[in-house]
Order: structure tokens, then C-alpha cells, then sequence
């Protein structure tokens, strides 16, 4: 009965924490708008159901000028996620692999890691997405005589062209891109933004994952490596099967604060003219000078994308973690 008493009083402690938080926040926000209106300043939130009078260019959320402004910081959000994500898949795989490397037995393959790492996360990530983005308007072709990276894939300073799932009278099918006399169509066209945000936050945060796959794969004690060769298993069966797995406890927590930096690093495709939210806020303050406002919304935004990155990451690192160590 007492351990009962005991996990409801934590939950109640907990719960009035977090309403006195959310009433400071709330506080701040009224006695901030109220200190603007009596120095004769517009403020508040009702310019969201106003007419943006602003387009967007790109997209999965269809927008126009005559839409309200929340539609816009929506789309806008939408497209920092679909920045986010496939970065963050990109940087774990990459990262993964290159963590590998760096403990591979092959000086050549090991020096080429090292390197990848040492470069990459000793320059700043602005530099290394204006430095992608001159390299996409001036280095590569131009969209009428595309490099064909792959069957189905092609790169031209239009962006990256590639398959992309449709259903038709048959069901379900890959749309090939395929090479004009005008350029390439067919498939789905990536912007030349877009390719340069998903890029650059990939290229970087893979340097810092492969460190953190590193120190985990190290952390895992030389005897368990030893018993899986006395097992019989291969190399890539040894860390497959006994390495990761047990190093996973160390990765998967300090992976957890990649993944949150990666999504906040995703604010500077302003930079680039790629359409996120924090572009989108720039936009809106330029239209009618709420800028308080739209602050206080990429604040709010980029908390609930990093409380529910960590809540997911959590839950998983729960699940790895070894028992008896909570």
C-alpha cells in the first residue's frame, strides 16, 4: 500500500510541476503581449486566420497566398520534418558504417574514416550547407544533361530526380524518371534546397554517429568478442550478433542528442532557400512584423519536436538497456 501511496505522490509532484510550468509560460507570453499593446505595438495571435499573402514553394502541403497563416507555419513544419527525418535516417546508417570503419583492421579503410570524421565535424554546418549549395548551382550540369547516379536516379542543378511509388490500374508501382530532350521526367523531383539541407545535415551528423557507434562498439569488453569467436562466429556475425547489441546501452542515449541536434540544426535551410518553419516565421515577420509571436511558435514547435523525439528514443533505449540497470 505504501509503494502505491509512494507512485502516486511522484505522479502528483510531477503533474503540479508541470502545470506550474506551463502557467509560467503562459504568464510570460500574456505580460509580453500586454507590455507591446501599451507601447501602442500590434500583437497577439490573431493574424494566424489572416490571408498570408505569401506563397510557399515546395512541399507536401499545398499552400497559397489566400490561405492563413497557421497553414503556412503548419507547412512549414511539415517541411522541417520531411528535411528532418530522411536526414536522420541517412546520418545513422552513414554514421554506423563509418564508426565500423574506424575499428576496421585496414589502415587505408580506417585512415579514409578518420578523416570523414575529423573534416566534417570540425566545420561549421553553415559552411558546409553554403558550400553544398554553390556546389549545386555551379558544379554540377544543367538540368537538360543530368548525371545518372543510379538506374532511375539523376542529378542536375534541377535537383535530384528519383522513383516514387504510385498506384495505378495495376496496383502498386515505381514511376522511373526518365531523361528528356528538356530535362528529366517522371518520378519525384527533389529541389535543389531540399537535396542541399538533406545532404549537409546527413554529411555532418554521420561524423559525430560515428564517433558515438564507436565509443559503444568499444565499451563492449574484448572477452565478448572472444566468446564469439569460440562460438565459431565470423567478424561480421561477431558484431552483428554480440557487439551491437550490448552496445547499443551506450549508443542509443547519446544518439538521442544527435537526433535533437540534427532537428534544430534543420532551422538553417533558411540559409539556403529551403521553405521550413523558421523561413516561414523570417516571412511572416516581414509581412506584418509579428515577430514575438512567431519566435514564441518555432520555440513551442522545435520543444514539442524534441520532447517527442526523446519520449520515442526513451521508450527504445528502455527496451535495449540491460536488466536489472534501471
Amino acid at each position: 500500500m505504501s509503494s502505491s501511496r509512494g507512485v502516486w505522490l511522484a505522479w502528483a509532484v510531477q503533474a503540479l510541476l508541470v502545470l506550474a510550468v506551463v502557467a509560467g509560460a503562459v504568464w510570460v507570453v500574456h505580460h509580453a503581449l500586454e507590455v507591446l499593446r501599451a507601447r501602442g505595438v500590434r500583437s497577439g495571435f490573431d493574424f494566424l486566420t489572416e490571408p498570408a499573402g505569401f506563397s510557399i514553394s515546395e512541399g507536401w502541403l499545398d499552400f497559397d497566398a489566400s490561405q492563413p497563416f497557421w497553414r503556412a507555419f503548419l507547412a512549414g513544419l511539415i517541411n522541417t520534418v520531411r528535411a528532418a527525418v530522411p536526414a536522420a535516417i541517412f546520418s545513422v546508417v552513414l554514421g554506423t558504417l563509418i564508426g565500423i570503419g574506424r575499428l576496421a583492421p585496414h589502415v587505408l579503410l580506417r585512415g579514409i574514416c578518420t578523416a570523414y570524421v575529423e573534416l566534417l565535424r570540425n566545420v561549421p554546418l553553415l559552411v558546409q550547407l553554403l558550400m553544398l549549395a554553390f556546389a549545386m548551382a555551379n558544379l554540377l550540369p544543367d538540368p537538360t544533361e543530368p548525371v545518372r547516379l543510379l538506374p532511375g536516379v539523376w542529378l542536375s542543378k534541377g535537383g535530384l530526380s528519383v522513383p516514387w511509388p504510385m498506384v495505378g490500374e495495376g496496383g502498386l508501382h515505381f514511376e522511373l524518371p526518365e531523361r528528356g530532350d528538356f530535362g528529366v521526367s517522371g518520378g519525384a523531383a527533389l529541389s535543389p534546397e531540399y537535396v542541399t539541407i538533406v545532404a549537409g545535415l546527413s554529411f555532418y551528423s554521420a561524423a559525430f554517429v560515428a564517433e558515438i557507434v564507436r565509443a559503444g562498439i568499444l565499451s563492449v569488453s574484448q572477452g565478448q568478442v572472444l566468446a564469439g569467436q569460440a562460438l565459431g562466429l565470423s567478424p561480421v556475425q561477431q558484431l552483428r550478433i554480440v557487439v551491437l547489441p550490448q552496445a547499443l546501452r551506450v549508443i542509443v542515449p547519446s544518439l538521442t542528442n544527435q537526433l535533437l541536434s540534427l532537428t534544430k540544426n534543420s532551422s538553417l535551410a533558411v540559409a539556403v532557400g529551403y521553405p521550413e518553419l523558421v523561413s516561414v516565421a523570417n516571412t511572416t515577420i516581414g509581412t506584418n512584423g509579428r515577430a514575438f509571436e512567431c519566435i514564441a511558435i518555432i520555440m513551442a514547435v522545435y520543444l514539442l519536436l524534441s520532447l517527442l523525439i526523446s519520449f520515442g528514443m526513451n521508450r527504445y533505449n528502455a527496451r535495449v538497456a540491460l536488466r536489472g540497470w534501471r
